[in-house]
């Protein structure tokens, strides 16, 4: 049992992918806080742990209401002394195109998945830090990372997510906390009405959730965002190209233009590891000596 003696808190799971997280991450050791706006769906899942033989906490709230957040961590910190892993993984769904979306329901969506995730993470982050010990886990999606239509609010929420991967990663990194993001598809009640029968069927969440013990463990990455559906598991990554050096004046808009290829050519992607390494790479393009570009910053 790979997580023995660890405390994870899964936000969302209730039910659907939070709850197959949850019970995954039991049967590996860990004592599990199941969040849930519902707080008898919370304690049948408590009871599913406990029955197996494992330990677990209800703690009902929305992820968007910082007191019940900060009171959720209070009771954790006093039941078992720490936490090891947060896996935020509530969320909603509000699909419509985007000209007939109400910018009531884009708020909504982002503020449960993109604000939600943060407030869970701002909860923990100092305990984390201080223990020189965590796991956090945003979940994103392919609508965010590719675009889906009809998902404006949802693929905006999601793939703020990775850039709030990306920057707690770094800040994270010195004092033993790795941060990361899991894109599932996986058959939950956000997905019924989207996805044909079969695909659901096939894309069952316990599929998932294995790709979670790679993102929490030991020797968990940092930075990663792993993509998981059906068994299936891949990384997807922002990337950046080499790009071509134009120069300044009012004609360097046509030359990018008549350049598009060269400039959008992939051959010679790079993972950046920070996200000045695009401003290293144009001034050295421009003729700054690298060691000059560094010591700008």
């Amino acid at each position: 049992m790979s997580l023995q003696g660890r405390v994870a808190i899964v936000t969302g799971s209730g039910g659907g992918l939070g709850r197959a997280h949850a019970l995954f991450l039991a049967r590996q050791g860990a004592k599990v806080v199941i969040n849930d706006i519902s707080h008898e769906a919370a304690e049948r899942v408590v009871a599913e742990i406990e029955r197996a033989g494992g330990q677990a906490l209800a703690a009902s709230g929305s992820v968007t209401n910082e007191a019940a957040v900060a009171a959720m961590v209070e009771r954790v910190m006093a039941a078992w002394g720490r936490v090891d892993i947060l896996v935020n993984n509530a969320g909603i769904l509000r699909d419509k195109s985007f000209a007939k979306m109400s910018l009531d329901d884009f708020r909504l969506v982002v503020d449960v998945h993109l604000m939600g995730a943060a407030i869970c993470t701002k909860a923990v982050w100092e305990i984390m830090r201080e223990q020189r010990y965590g796991r956090v886990v945003m979940t994103t999606s392919s609508s965010g990372l590719f675009g889906n239509f009809g998902q404006a609010n949802y693929g905006a929420a999601k793939m703020a997510l990775v850039g709030l991967m990306q920057t707690l990663a770094i800040e994270g990194e010195r004092y033993g906390v790795r941060v990361n993001c899991l894109a599932p598809t996986a058959a939950t009640q956000m997905t019924h009405g989207v996805l044909s029968e079969e695909s659901l069927e096939r894309l069952d969440p316990t599929l998932v959730s294995p790709g979670l013990l790679a993102l929490v463990g030991e020797d968990a990455p940092t930075r990663a965002i792993l993509c998981a559906g059906a068994g299936h598991f891949a990384t997807a990554h922002v990337t950046l190209s080499e790009g071509l050096y134009i120069g300044a004046g009012d004609a360097a808009g046509q030359m990018v233009a008549e350049q598009w290829p060269a400039v959008a050519d992939r051959s010679g992607d790079i993972v950046p590891a920070y996200g000045f390494v695009q401003a290293e790479r144009e001034l050295a393009s421009a003729g700054l000596p690298l060691r000059a570009a560094v010591a700008a910053r």
